[in-house]
């Protein structure tokens, strides 16, 4: 398991991990509901971004893994 230390409130002990899953959607504008793709469209950018985030427990900070990471390490 990594060490985490939050860089807001340095704390060490409580976070929570937050798995991001990605779903495309398309807004449909006759009805205003938004509509699942299958395949995206090629004007349609592809989420390029982390695939987990974490949240201090404590103070509420959600930022990606790798600063909690680089906080523990000072």
């Amino acid at each position: 398991m990594t060490s985490y230390r939050c860089p807001t409130c340095k704390a060490r002990s409580r976070f929570n991990i937050i798995d991001q899953v990605v779903t495309s959607v398309k807004l449909d504008t006759a009805t205003g509901n938004y509509v699942q793709l299958e395949n995206t469209e090629p004007y349609h950018l592809k989420y390029h971004g982390p695939d987990k985030r974490i949240q201090c427990a404590s103070c509420g900070l959600v930022e990606d893994e790798n600063r909690f990471i680089k906080a523990a390490l000072l």
